[in-house]
């Protein structure tokens, strides 16, 4: 069986568009080769900034034959019909088969399809790929209608078995396949021919071509990390930057740089993020001090001079743009020295609008300052310090670095309240005031910093519903389920008891505030359905009073997914249904409610009268339980009526001749339904 290697040579192909490349070309080929019947053993794809390349091992050497019987219109039908017939199938009347039928004679199509080889099925699905290929932006070049991300230049493609590798006759808008390519573009510019795609690997590392992405990213991490080891430094951990320089190189070469000594005092936030923006460097830190000290730059060849030009060059660009970063710097720390700086900072926030319908930041910034302060006293925070960090929280939007550099907004926030001398929870407010930004972001947890954050969403939630801007399907352009992801997280990481219902009033009185708590019911349940917690748990908590209090809400449906847990309380489930089953076709019937009455002195089993008991001892754990929100005690009371309510339901007949005794026993099955649900909606259960 044939193994199979393709490789598309072209200019430099974006490092954003690469691993989704390598995932396009594997399925559009192997799927398309077992839709024209081969089958392979596996397949591997693989990138480099000039190249894809995909490798197919163990591909069958030709297609299976195929024989389709296809069954037609009767020969008595209409001549158009037979003539439709004759079309889908491509065949002539005579070579129509007759055979009978029940209902008389019918046209039957018998197909027969040889089996093809591997090279004209991989040439089509390879061509079809090419041109169909699904990059997110392509070009066309030269008087050729086909269109590739960057101008292609070669195709490889050959088929390799016992007897040698064979090339598959392809040819797309002049581009002719063979089986050659080129090494580096100048450490080894000149053609080679390859065999297989172990000789494709080998003489590509020859040319000076890495060409697993993955490997050289390990080289990238190995060299940088042991190079700034040997300088007593630590290389700042990127994956993100380490995957897109790993795009832009195919022989990658590691270089460290340092960075001038006047700019060591910028913040290393903003050395980092300039480096990383405007250089694709890697910033290296001194773990003694936390300052940012040298750069790792990856340089894609060799030189004679092991690298100091391409250091000298880069060295040079990185002081123009660090240049620019201290005079933002030292310009905005300028303005927050003085008296009021913050708010000075800030002034301009009047003129940038938030939404056409909520006003402008400045006035969205006041609203966050009143709604803060109202919140400090349940999230133990100091109310005047809460209302100053809302008040001075987004001042550094107006920041000429926060202009620069926008995902520093506020990081810049804190340093510049440092500066102004605030007190250090009004500049720590500053920048955690938008966490937790998504699931897996830390959650502020000082309390001015939980004020803020929370105001925060809450006007942004608030305002959006008073103007009827919801989230619709897929679409949140305003990440409003992100805000209230981040509430929900807030309010349970630091277990805040706060009503909803009052918060969301308080906020803003003209959001649907029912409404707007449902959208929260469901964001919470996508939340601990994460930590394990089932839907049908919640929706049982929900239906209880106090819903709008989420962390109370969350301790009753952890209490009771620990208990349905348990054998009991998964029986006690079923013990329940039967008696509310019972309970409701009997009033259903008779037209009455079984609510009270229920007496010992009537019972006439002794598993009724054991039940009585475990029902008044239920009853008198249950009631202050809840009373002291103890949900784990509470349900640990209810699941301990699971076996006196089997053994009552084994013994017992409810529905009895006796009319009193029967009262009685329905009256009895009320009392386990009132105690039960007290705890929590249990018909809700799944179960």
């Amino acid at each position: 069986m044939p193994d199979l290697l393709i490789e598309l040579f072209s200019e430099e192909i974006p490092a954003r568009m690469q691993p989704r490349a390598r995932e396009d070309l594997k399925a559009l080929v192997t799927q398309g080769l077992v839709d024209a019947g081969l089958t392979y053993a596996a397949a591997a794809a693989f990138s480099t900034p000039r190249r894809l390349a995909l490798t197919v091992e163990g591909l069958s050497a030709q297609s299976m034959a195929v024989r389709e019987e296809r069954k037609g219109p009767r020969t008595d039908a209409p001549e158009k019909a037979i003539e439709g017939f004759l079309r889908s199938t491509g065949l002539t009347l005579a070579e129509l088969e007759t055979r009978d039928e029940k209902k008389g004679q019918v046209y039957f199509a018998v197909i027969e399809k040889p089996g093809r080889d591997a090279a004209g099925i991989v040439a089509e699905v390879l061509e079809r790929t090419i041109r169909t290929f699904p990059w997110p932006k392509s070009m066309r070049w030269g008087e050729g209608s086909l269109r590739w991300v960057r101008p292609l230049q070669s195709i490889l493609c050959i088929l390799t078995d016992e007897a040698g590798a064979t090339v598959v006759p392809l040819d797309i808008d002049g581009i002719v396949a063979g089986d050659t390519t080129e090494g580096h573009r100048f450490m080894a510019p000149a053609r080679f021919s390859v065999s297989s795609f172990e000789d494709y690997a080998a003489k590509l590392k020859r040319a000076r071509v890495v060409l697993n992405a993955a490997d050289r990213a390990e080289h990238i991490k190995a060299d940088a990390t042991n190079g700034a080891f040997a300088a007593g430094l630590e290389i700042v951990e990127d994956a993100g930057l380490l995957e897109e320089i790993s795009g832009l190189v195919e022989w990658p070469v590691v270089l460290m740089g340092a960075i001038g000594e006047e700019f060591l005092g910028l913040p290393p936030e903003v050395l980092q993020t300039s480096m990383k923006e405007h250089q694709k460097f890697f910033s290296v830190r001194n773990p003694k001090t936390g300052r940012i000290e040298r750069y790792v730059t990856v340089a894609n060849r060799e030189t004679a001079d092991d690298g100091a030009t391409i250091l000298h060059g880069n060295g040079k660009v990185l002081r123009a743009r660090l240049s620019d970063a201290k005079f933002f710097w030292e310009n905005d720390l300028r303005v927050v020295s003085q008296p009021e700086g913050m708010k000075i900072l800030g002034a301009g926030l009047a003129n940038v609008t938030f939404h056409n319908k909520l006003g402008s930041q400045a006035a969205r910034v006041a609203r966050i300052a009143t709604l803060a302060e109202t919140l400090a006293p349940a999230v133990g925070a100091d109310p005047a310090q809460a209302r100053l960090a809302a008040e001075v929280a987004k001042a550094d939007l107006q920041s000429a670095m926060v202009g620069e550099f926008p995902e520093l907004q506020g990081l810049m926030g804190r340093y510049y309240a440092e500066a102004a001398g605030l007190p250090a929870a009004v500049a720590a407010a500053c920048e955690a005031h938008y966490a937790p930004l998504g699931p897996s972001d830390a959650v502020p947890q000082a309390p001015v910093s939980v004020a803020v954050a929370l105001a925060d969403k809450l006007d942004t939630l608030t305002g959006f519903w008073a103007i009827d801007e919801k989230p619709t399907g897929s679409k949140d352009p305003f990440a409003l389920r992100r805000a209230a992801l981040g509430c929900i997280r807030l309010i349970l990481t630091n277990d805040l008891r706060l009503s909803l219902a009052e918060m969301f009033e308080k906020a803003n009185p003209g959001a649907d505030a029912a409404d707007l708590l449902s959208f929260f019911h469901d964001r919470l349940k996508v939340y601990l359905r994460d930590q394990g917690i089932r839907h049908d748990v919640i929706d049982a908590c929900l239906a209880m009073p106090g819903a709008d209090d989420l962390t109370l809400l969350v301790k009753r449906a952890q209490a009771l997914a620990t208990v349905l847990a348990t054998e009991d309380g998964a029986n006690l489930i079923q013990g329940f249904k039967r008696a509310n089953n019972i309970l409701t076709q009997a009033e259903a019937k008779d037209g009455v409610e079984y609510s009270f009455g229920a007496d010992v002195k009537f019972a006439e089993h002794e598993t009724e009268k054991t039940l009585f008991s475990a029902l008044d001892t239920a009853e008198a754990l249950i009631a202050p339980a809840m009373k002291a929100e103890d949900f784990a005690a509470a349900m640990a009371a209810m699941a301990a009526l699971r076996a006196p309510i089997d053994a009552f339901f084994e013994a017992v007949q409810v529905n009895a001749d006796n009319q009193v005794v029967r009262r009685n026993r329905l009256n009895l099955l009320s009392r386990i339904r009132t105690i039960c649900l007290a705890v929590a909606d249990l018909g809700r259960v799944d179960g």
